[in-house]
């Protein structure tokens, strides 16, 4: 790469830093404070704009890629940190998600050293396991599920992972990113290992105003999908822990029933006690 001529009064550096799921709340402290100390901010498409509010005084510049489209190729995005970095002192490499998973941050860093740029990275709440959280879905459950997987539905060479081929076999927990237009396929080998009752929930947009998802059986999740009109960015969750959050909705639904109902207070509390503990009853 051409190395422009440096006005530099700050010492390179390059800073990956996590922007989280895309709830603006859900970022570290130590993340906002390296923004607040950024020269040059180079931001993801999944990151929310409003992140962007605690680098007041620096150079933003958007390298996001999405399914199809793409701002900068990769390679462009590893010079352009050691360009800025050289030129105005201290980058933050602002992505989505965690740095470390499936974003490529390990190849910025490396090339960023391979110049002499001084490096750190500031961990970010990965989708992976936040948006199946805030869903009231654990990855991992006693007695359901004691591991889980997480893989992409887009690999360097556009098939599957030949690794859901091992996730399928397992009883774990499996989170696939980047997979909406591979769902028909992984459907497909869920039935293929006869594993068609398996549970999955599809996240769109998760922890933003604009989420939805779609629950359903590797059965019938296809033409779910299809029917909500369900795309990217969005984070499939496969295995029996989805079967939990429906659990979850009902015992809220009993307790806003509960509510609903005029008792004595005694009556009351006995009633949310027994739907959160069935084994307490009141003795009259």
């Amino acid at each position: 790469m051409k190395i422009m001529k440096s006005t530099l009064t700050n010492s390179p550096k390059l800073t990956l830093v996590g922007a989280g799921t895309g709830d603006p709340d859900l970022i570290t402290l130590k993340a906002i404070k390296a923004l607040k100390q950024a020269d040059v901010v180079l931001y993801d498409a999944l990151v929310n704009p409003e992140l962007l509010e605690y680098a007041p005084f620096a150079k933003i510049v958007f390298v996001g890629k999405r399914v199809g489209k793409h701002e900068f190729l990769q390679h462009e995005i590893n010079e352009l940190i050691v360009e800025n970095a050289l030129r105005y002192g201290h980058v933050v490499r602002l992505k989505g998600g965690d740095p470390f998973v499936f974003g490529r941050g390990y190849e910025e860093m490396q090339y960023a050293e391979s110049f002499g740029i001084p490096t750190n990275v500031i961990p970010g709440i990965s989708s992976a396991i936040a948006v199946p959280e805030l869903q009231h879905i654990p990855l991992t459950h006693r007695g359901i599920s004691e591991s889980f997987w997480v893989l992409t539905g887009t690999t360097k060479t556009g098939e599957i992972s030949k690794d859901l081929h091992l996730a399928v076999q397992s009883t774990a927990t499996v989170i696939v990113l980047m997979a909406t237009r591979k769902l028909a396929e992984i459907a497909e080998l869920y039935q293929i290992y006869e594993k068609s009752d398996a549970a999955v929930a599809i996240v769109q947009n998760g922890t933003l105003p604009n989420e939805k998802i779609v629950i359903g059986t590797m059965k019938n999740i296809v033409a779910l999908a299809n029917e909500q009109q369900i795309d990217s960015p969005a984070v499939i969750i496969i295995g029996e822990v989805v079967n939990l959050r429906k659990k979850s909705e009902q015992s809220e639904n009993q307790i806003d029933n509960s509510l609903n109902k005029p008792k004595t207070n005694h009556e009351h509390i006995v009633n949310l006690l027994t739907i959160a503990h069935p084994a307490i009853h009141s003795v009259a």
